[in-house]
């Protein structure tokens, strides 16, 4: 009897002490919860990374210089001067990137809306060009009949000029009787000795452009103009090269 007094007397003693250590040790199910939602939070906001907006072409200037690239997934480039293959045999972009005002940006992007509603894309040769460039180009070619003074400058200089042609929504180029780039006769607007498909693939390029407010240089079917560009300021903005 003595016995079984002194084990319950032992057990009423400890057995609070007990439970006072297993309080400490075992957390309450909310603070479980509340840790694991403050882990989470935290990793997700490591792992992230800021979201690249592209500014809307309304909310800017006519003249600041936009990467076409990046407000339209419709077009097609060639762009040749970041190459050997041009009539200067040199690259004198360091990469290819096509660049223009945001006016020229937006007839631009009209003009190849309404292209391919009839199946062809725009497809460039060149876009804008730093008036370094030109320097470098005339250096080469000293030959106002190829090649802009560079004091005077280029439209394209401006951000206003575009060299282009069209292909199709495959990106089969159309025959436009000679390549970019080639001074001679057989390039010429007011050509019309030339087979009645080529004539009209000129034509096609040619309205759609003076519809959204272009105008062409007689010599050159690939050359264009945007009519309120003509008085714009020479520009030697340089793009970044990324590669």
């Amino acid at each position: 009897m003595i016995g079984k007094l002194r084990y319950y007397r032992i057990v009423w003693v400890v057995a609070p002490l007990i439970l006072m250590a297993c309080k400490d040790v075992i957390p309450k199910k909310e603070e479980t919860i509340k840790a694991k939602q403050e882990v989470a939070v935290k990793d997700t906001v490591e792992a992230s990374e800021p979201i690249k907006q592209t500014t809307p072409l309304k909310l800017l200037a006519d003249t600041t210089f936009v990467r076409l690239a990046d407000y339209s997934e419709d077009f097609y480039y060639d762009l040749r001067y970041a190459t050997t293959n041009n009539f200067l045999k040199s690259q004198v972009y360091d990469c290819p990137e096509c660049y223009t005002r945001v006016k020229t940006a937006k007839a631009l992007l009209k003009a190849n809306d309404e292209l391919m509603e009839k199946g062809y894309k725009i497809k460039f040769f060149d876009c804008y060009r730093p008036n370094s460039v030109q320097y470098k180009m005339w250096e080469i070619v000293p030959n106002p009949q190829y090649v802009a003074n560079p004091v005077k400058g280029s439209i394209h200089n401006k951000g206003g000029a575009v060299d282009i042609t069209l292909a199709t929504l495959e990106g089969r180029e159309l025959d436009m009787g000679t390549d970019f780039d080639f001074f001679g006769k057989r390039a010429y607007h007011d050509n019309y000795d030339l087979p009645q498909e080529i004539l009209e693939n000129r034509k096609l390029l040619k309205e759609t452009m003076e519809a959204h407010g272009f105008w062409s240089i007689r010599t050159e079917w690939w050359h264009y103009n945007l009519s309120s560009a003509t008085n714009d300021k020479i520009a030697n903005f340089k793009w970044e090269c990324t590669n």
